[in-house]
């Protein structure tokens, strides 16, 4: 079986490392045209040289998003074909007791989450309406179905959020041939943030976390990947508002 997305637009927000560059580059193996953004310009750089067109776009700007998913659509001449709403994470913080939280920590960890994924599928739902068809997949986490294992609030809050979005969607769109699905990460090894947390257990802590998999391993960014290759492919036509835990088992 060979899934191949030769001539589709694909979008991935949040691609400068981790899930969205693995993301864009398996894209972009498989034939697609792809784009990809992030705010990090400099982290942009490696993803572009597996043929994906990158532009640095701060998300947390909903004007700045409408704006980059317009400049797709004006040069590739249609609509966008696949739109993954991978921008996300915890935005640099660290847990703190809820009495403890500015208003500013909490509003900037909802900006890159749920909200970046609202503003880049307002933006690129009309295309897909008149299109016809249309794959939303959004990105969301296991702290979306559950307690977190960083104890950020606003990052579980958040992800809980981006699956409501998927589901509201996926009902929302359907009439128009566009389907909306999420893929929920377990804990995987991939950024910068999810390194650091990694860190912070001890040699029992690494294993316990390890231990209540029962693949008794930790995922791959291209686990992520492979998971919404599925949903944007041909063989999930018919698999609308659906959450996808790729995780191991629990």
């Amino acid at each position: 079986m060979q899934i191949r997305f030769d001539g589709k637009t694909i979008v991935v927000s949040g691609a400068g490392h981790g899930f969205g560059r693995c993301i864009a580059e398996t894209f972009a193996g498989l034939g697609a045209r792809v784009f990809g953004c992030d705010l990090s310009a400099a982290e942009l750089v490696e993803t572009a040289k597996a043929g994906v067109r990158t532009k640095a776009v701060d998300l947390a700007d909903r004007v700045a998003a409408a704006a980059w998913i317009a400049e797709i659509e004006q040069t590739t001449g249609g609509a966008v074909d696949v739109l993954v709403n991978n921008a996300g994470g915890v935005a640099g913080q660290e847990m703190h007791p809820i009495e403890e939280v500015p208003d500013a920590d909490w509003d900037r960890i909802f900006a890159v989450n749920i909200g970046a994924a609202f503003a880049l599928s307002r933006a690129a739902a009309p295309g897909m309406k008149r299109a016809g068809s249309g794959r939303i997949v959004n990105i969301s986490s296991g702290a979306g179905l559950a307690a977190s294992l960083t104890g950020i609030q606003a990052y579980c809050s958040a992800k809980h959020a981006v699956v409501g979005l998927t589901r509201q969607l996926a009902h929302e769109l359907g009439p128009y041939g566009i389907t909306v699905n999420s893929v929920a990460p377990g804990f995987v090894r991939s950024n910068p943030a999810s390194e650091k947390q990694w860190a912070g257990y001890d040699e029992d802590g690494q294993k316990a976390l390890v231990g209540r998999i029962a693949m008794r391993r930790l995922g791959s960014a291209q686990d992520i990947a492979n998971a919404v290759v599925f949903f944007a492919s041909d063989l999930a036509g018919f698999v609308n508002g659906q959450v996808l835990a790729v995780d191991g088992g629990k």
